[in-house]
């Protein structure tokens, strides 16, 4: 492991020139002069701990091999025998997407498109564009169109959530096993290898790497250095500092992208997405999520009668897991947007590198909280069994998907750096 470099914050010089590329922290908003980095190393903020640039040599090179394997593992996981059920000489089986179109066919077409975006959509075209960004960049003659399909997979990024379903599926199998003798096919391990290869494509790649590499190539021009008599701004496509042009509004000079010295009404979207998720989370408890009937009669599970089943059940780990995932942290993750949004707007001093940590863990973990929703496509996919056993989806669960998304997409909508701005920390 070699050292991070030495960083220092960007440096006002008359003639506009440094020893490196300036780079701005997408965090805390901090300008530093970042060197040429050696092999292995990564640059981060000095002020805050964020990672601004890690530089592997091989790194490309690595990410494209990942990419090829993981669609060749898609179209095993889609091809391959998935998951069967089989009870009292039935037998149900069920594919990547049955679950799906049994949320389809039950009428939640909300939540089907929920879980077609993404266990089904966006991890493919995520490998699909790395896939052809990446092999692009190994020709001879790049096409020109390969920094915007960039911009496309890089959006796709956190959408994609093949190891929350892997989480799903686990928990949906425990929950079987009581119930029938659940077979395992070979498209499930597919689907485990998929997500072993979306996370080593994800981790071997680095933006800043890419985006140089463009530059390089000549796909892209070469950025002009930053004039620090001139006002400039963090690109929020590809990370690029550039100044702003005369009028203060204009495109990115390396990816096109329209360029804001912070989120447009950060505050304002962020609290309505936060409200938004409240009112929503109180019928995704109330209501059921899941019915399951066997033999003719049974009662609907809300989330908490779900941990409390698997608890009654002597699988309290899983129960933990549940509870952690689709009750603590939607709540927590309501409480911290909240907090950020107060402690902002009341221009806070104190703590503010702890409060971009929590921005930070606030924006990792809230996908997880998906979990719930994969089991119940998953259940309601297999255990359609007429008399026997039937598994039918509830309104709760479409309440609690909307409830994981707009959390999502609230995180995404706060800018961190606002917080550091009202503290009197950036004077840009």
């Amino acid at each position: 492991m070699h050292p991070s470099p030495d960083l220092t914050a960007a440096p006002d010089r008359e003639d506009g020139a440094s020893p490196g590329r300036v780079m701005e922290c997408h965090e805390c908003g901090l300008r530093h002069v970042v060197p040429r980095l050696v092999d292995g190393t990564a640059a981060r903020c000095v002020r805050c701990g964020a990672l601004l640039h890690r530089f592997r040599a091989t790194s490309l090179d690595h990410a494209f091999a990942y990419a090829c394997a993981g669609l060749v593992f898609f179209l095993m996981a889609n091809f391959l025998p998935f998951i069967s059920l089989e009870i009292s000489g039935r037998v149900q089986a069920a594919s990547l997407v049955t679950g799906i179109f049994a949320l389809y066919g039950q009428g939640l077409w909300e939540l089907a498109a929920v879980v077609a975006l993404t266990m089904f959509v966006a991890p493919a075209l995520r490998l699909g564009t790395l896939f052809l960004v990446l092999g692009g960049l190994r020709l001879k003659r790049p096409p020109r169109w390969l920094p915007q399909l960039y911009r496309w997979a890089v959006l796709l990024g956190p959408w994609a959530m093949i190891e929350v379903y892997m989480l799903g599926v686990f928990v949906a199998y425990v929950k079987l096993l009581d119930l029938a003798t659940v077979v395992v096919g070979p498209g499930l391990y597919s689907v485990g290898a998929l997500m072993l290869a979306i996370i080593a494509a994800g981790t071997a790649l680095d933006t800043e790497t890419v985006w140089q590499e463009f530059e390089r190539r000549g796909l892209i021009p070469r950025p002009p250095p930053v004039d620090p008599r001139r006002p400039a701004c963090l690109c929020h496509a590809c990370g690029l500092v550039s100044n702003l042009p005369a009028g203060g509004h204009g495109g990115c000079p390396r990816c096109g992208a329209a360029l804001h010295r912070r989120r447009p009404e950060s505050l304002t979207r962020t609290w309505a997405l936060v409200v938004t998720a409240i009112i929503l989370y109180i019928p995704a408890n109330l209501f059921p999520v899941m019915t399951v009937i066997s033999l003719g009669s049974g009662a609907p599970d809300t989330i908490i009668s779900g941990v409390i089943e698997l608890a009654d059940a002597g699988m309290w780990p899983l129960a933990a897991l549940v509870f952690f995932a689709s009750i603590t942290v939607p709540v927590l993750k309501l409480i911290g947007l909240i907090l950020l949004l107060v402690s902002t707007q009341r221009g806070a001093r104190r703590h503010l590198r702890d409060r971009t940590v929590l921005y930070r863990i606030v924006e990792a973990v809230g996908r997880w909280s998906m979990i719930d929703i994969f089991m119940i496509s998953i259940l309601v996919a297999l255990v359609q069994l007429g008399e026997l056993a039937t598994i039918e989806p509830g309104i709760g669960a479409v309440s609690f998907a909307a409830v994981v998304i707009i959390t999502m997409v609230a995180a995404m909508s706060f800018d961190p750096r606002l917080m550091w701005d009202a503290a009197g920390e950036n004077h840009d």
